[in-house]
């Protein structure tokens, strides 16, 4: 979750929730957590989606740049955002 303070668009706080139990948008203690990061930097409006966009591990970070992570083999080929498949 980024917190964007003008109309830059600039994130300037990121937080990230994981489970190794489940989905996190239905564990409660994590629910918590993003609502007290939330109050914690006084958020009037709150912008989201309704599923899932790509797979939480990062380009360069956990994997090497221009790859395909190898953890989550679901996501190869497909648009991070739609869940369709692109033309290659």
């Amino acid at each position: 979750m980024g917190i964007v303070i003008d109309e830059s668009g600039e994130v300037t706080e990121l937080r990230r929730w994981y489970s190794d139990a489940g989905d996190v948008r239905s564990d409660r203690s994590i629910g918590e957590s993003i609502d007290q990061f939330l109050k914690s930097h006084e958020v009037r409006s709150v912008t989201g989606i309704d599923g899932i966009i790509g797979c939480p591990h990062e380009e360069g970070q956990d994997y090497p740049e221009g790859e395909t992570c190898p953890r989550c083999p679901y996501w190869r080929g497909r648009n991070r955002f739609t869940g369709e498949f692109e033309p290659s």
